[in-house]
């Protein structure tokens, strides 16, 4: 009766969160795990008259289309390399920006600098692809009308030469995607107790070494989350990024080509429903394991900074 009275006792208690909850619960159940039926169709020839469950089974065939072709390990350099570089250049930018952001002074410029960060973030990715576009347009882009000509530089094919786009695609990315993590970054820097500083400062620590000993030991929990989460999407890619910055030109494909843009052309093909779906599981199922043995490493090395 004890046990009962304490289990209702705190129902009570907590009702009002798990009333909270229950909109967002309902919405990943109905957007990430209905849909999950979907499964299916990666091992099936399908057609939109028989449907989704009534289409022919086609076993391992779209797999095998998946892995057979002549891009398979092009797709797959792209995206791991891509991916990799991300993370790298994003988690040294954001903690740089988010470090200097900190030691701004003034409140009200500390909040412009984030607001600027964060800003790219939330601009759409076609609106993107038309900012690089009038950086690289060859006609009337302002490197090769602008600066180029005033430093005596011959004007580049920017969309038919592939010399330059893993850099323009690292720094693109860069631009948009750091803020997220430099605010996450700055959240968990105010967290750390002033007095850490203070005492450093008394110990005649320069601002170098209170970086080294104080604020990235600090950072670690933060940076071991996001790494995690990275390491989860790493056979993923962004397909604005891949197919609208770089306008989609033929010229480019062995340096945009990734499994994201894979899977859309083989989707817009005749027949490309079943092998779209067969790359989409083979990357959440790759995603799903590379997470779980990234955080068993985590959690051998350091059991308090693993997520689960």
């Amino acid at each position: 009766m004890e046990r009962k009275k304490l289990s209702a006792a705190k129902l009570r208690q907590y009702l009002p969160l798990y009333l909270m909850m229950l909109p967002a619960l309902i919405y990943l159940f109905i957007n990430n795990y209905i849909p999950m039926a979907g499964i299916v169709v990666a091992f099936k020839k399908f057609n939109a008259n028989d449907g989704m469950f009534g289409s022919p089974w086609a076993g391992l065939t779209n797999f095998t289309y998946l892995f057979g072709s002549n891009d398979t390990a092009i797709i797959i350099r792209n995206t791991l390399l891509y991916n990799v570089a991300f993370i790298i250049v994003n988690t040294v930018a954001g903690i740089m920006l988010a470090i200097f952001i900190s030691d701004v002074v003034s409140h009200k410029l500390k909040k412009l600098y984030q607001s600027a960060v964060l800003l790219p973030f939330l601009i759409s990715i076609v609106v993107v692809s038309y900012i690089v576009f009038a950086l690289l347009s060859h006609e009337n882009g302002m490197l090769n009308k602008g600066l180029f000509p005033a430093l005596g530089i011959e004007p580049v094919q920017w969309y038919n030469d592939t010399t330059w786009w893993p850099l323009i695609l690292i720094v693109t990315n860069c631009w948009k995607g750091v803020g997220y993590g430099t605010l996450i970054y700055i959240a968990a820097i105010a967290g750390i107790d002033n007095s850490f500083y203070e005492a450093a400062e008394l110990d005649g620590a320069n601002k170098w070494q209170q970086i080294t000993r104080i604020t990235l030991p600090c950072l670690v929990p933060s940076i071991i989350t996001l790494l995690i989460m990275n390491i989860g999407k790493i056979f993923y890619s962004d397909f604005g990024l891949f197919y609208q910055v770089p306008q989609n030109s033929g010229s480019l494909f062995t340096v945009t080509n990734t499994i994201d843009t894979y899977v859309y052309r083989a989707l817009v093909s005749s027949g490309g429903i079943g092998r779209s779906s067969a790359a989409s599981l083979f990357q959440s199922v790759v995603g799903f394991v590379l997470v779980m043995v990234s955080n068993l490493i985590v959690r051998k090395a350091s059991p308090d900074n693993a997520i689960f």
